[in-house]
């Protein structure tokens, strides 16, 4: 498809492509740093796959959105989730409240919503953007644990980003589990999707 027949991102979507923020992101300048390697991870990714460059511009605008509230008061983002998501622990309440004001501001793209929703927890309802998010977000290169691993994963990860995002939510799960810490019902039901073979819908086709 020629480009100019391409579908025109939202502004907001458009802005973060190239890295600026919508003026409601409450980000520190590390945390910036950490979302803009994720930007890159995943616009590498999308170029590794032929993405056509509007797709490639959405992941990279992904990856710079999906911590855009993350230095915000969790507290203060409580009261201001949908419902279904205010008993959430306030570390991941900074998903829901950026794809709600994302929503609020007129994107209406409910894959990427979706993704920056649910990039801390996993949900058995991703799309493609949403694995990409997953990984991305682990595997940024800022993050020095495990560091061959890692880049094993970031390099197989265009290729075979299903058998990637497994194995980052297996290493998770089993940390967690070794912590004595509790698993989410998100997570659970994550993994239980990833373990059945079936094919990756976006969350608009479901």
């Amino acid at each position: 498809m020629p480009i100019a027949d391409l579908p025109r991102l939202h502004p907001i979507l458009e802005a973060a492509s190239r890295g600026e923020l919508p003026d409601w992101a409450e980000v520190e300048p590390v945390r910036r740093e950490h979302m803009a390697r994720v930007a890159g991870l995943l616009g590498d990714w999308a170029e590794a796959r032929r993405e056509n460059p509007v797709e490639r511009d959405r992941w990279v605008a992904a990856g710079f959105l999906h911590d855009a509230l993350r230095d915000a008061d969790p507290e203060r983002l409580r009261s201001r989730v949908d419902p279904t998501f205010r008993a959430y622990p306030g570390k991941v309440l900074h998903g829901p409240a950026a794809a709600q004001r994302l929503q609020e501001s007129g994107v209406e793209d409910e894959d990427l919503l979706h993704a920056i929703r649910f990039h801390t927890l996993g949900t058995e309802d991703f799309g493609t953007l949403g694995l990409a998010l997953y990984a991305a977000d682990f595997l940024e290169p800022g993050r020095h644990l495990q560091d061959e691993w890692r880049a094993d994963l970031r390099l197989r990860a265009p290729a075979d980003l299903t058998g990637v995002v497994r194995e980052i939510l297996e290493a998770r799960i089993q940390y967690l589990v070794g912590q004595g810490r509790p698993l989410r019902h998100e997570t659970v039901a994550f993994w239980n999707r990833m373990t059945e073979g079936r094919a990756w819908a976006s969350a608009s086709e479901l």
